[in-house]
């Protein structure tokens, strides 16, 4: 069975825990997500079955949405709720100070991500490296955030809402602000709530081809080249600009790539259903 929805992870349980969980009620056996959300987090999270698990890379996943807790004055190595080693009493924050922080993040940023995620440091985990006390060192990487809210503030804890690019840590943000208030800072809650065009609507199967981030294109010749894996002549296509394209007929849907003049494959004989 090929099948696309979004799920809601509820908290306190893995996304791999919270995917058998989906399997079991589905009684499938292939199945994927995309985009781990940490145990304490909830929300969005894109779950596909059978063949539609290889359209994750070409779907529209960003920007995405998170609402957050911050809470000031706690640290905590994860930078969660997880593993809170102590909580400090901080005065109370001016709210046009702690607005005028969280208005300065719009834009393009570069930061650390926590050293306790699932960053590859020489073929290991991030988080692996953090547990077993290595030392090591981690790149800053740069996001895009497209708008954030300040939701409410009610001393100690900062709520507040992000539309940030894909590979982007929510919690790091939220230690930022802490840093700029001079403090500690640990998320309490964590929830997406959107990423790109996917929320949660009880799991209604959804069409993939209003979900992909490629464009169409038209084969001028017999589709049954295309699906029979044949060699594709750019000239036969209807738009012929570099880009990556997809492909359909009554059964099929195909992504190929355009580069250089030449024609290849990237996904070829996804068999469309729920359409």
């Amino acid at each position: 069975m090929n099948r696309l929805f979004v799920a809601n992870k509820p908290k306190n349980i893995s996304s791999n825990n919270f995917l058998k969980e989906i399997k079991r009620k589905y009684k499938v056996k292939k199945a994927g997500y995309s985009g781990t959300l940490d145990p304490f987090a909830e929300g969005v999270l894109i779950v596909a079955f059978g063949q539609y698990t290889k359209l994750f890379n070409y779907l529209k996943k960003s920007p995405k949405v998170y609402r957050a807790v911050l809470h000031l004055g706690a640290y905590s190595p994860t930078l969660d709720n997880e593993s809170i080693e102590k909580i400090e009493e901080i005065d109370e924050i001016d709210t046009t100070l702690l607005q005028n922080i969280i208005d300065s993040f719009k834009g393009e940023i570069e930061y650390l991500p926590p050293k306790y995620s699932a960053k590859n440091i020489n073929g290991k985990r991030a988080y692996e490296l953090a547990r077993e006390g290595k030392d090591f060192e981690l790149k800053k990487i740069k996001s895009t955030i497209f708008d954030i809210k300040l939701l409410s503030y009610e001393h100690p804890f900062v709520s507040f809402e992000v539309s940030i690019s894909e590979g982007g840590y929510v919690r790091s943000i939220g230690k930022i602000i802490a840093d700029k208030l001079q403090t500690a800072g640990a998320l309490t809650r964590l929830e997406r709530v959107r990423e790109g065009k996917f929320f949660y609507n009880n799991e209604k199967e959804l069409n993939p081809l209003s979900c992909l981030n490629t464009r169409p294109n038209t084969y001028l010749g017999d589709y049954d080249d295309i699906t029979l894996g044949k060699k594709l002549d750019i000239n036969s296509f209807d738009t012929k600009d570099e880009d990556i394209y997809h492909l359909t007929n009554d059964k099929y849907l195909t992504i190929i790539e355009i580069k250089n003049k030449k024609v290849s494959y990237k996904l070829n004989r996804i068999r469309m259903q729920g359409c």
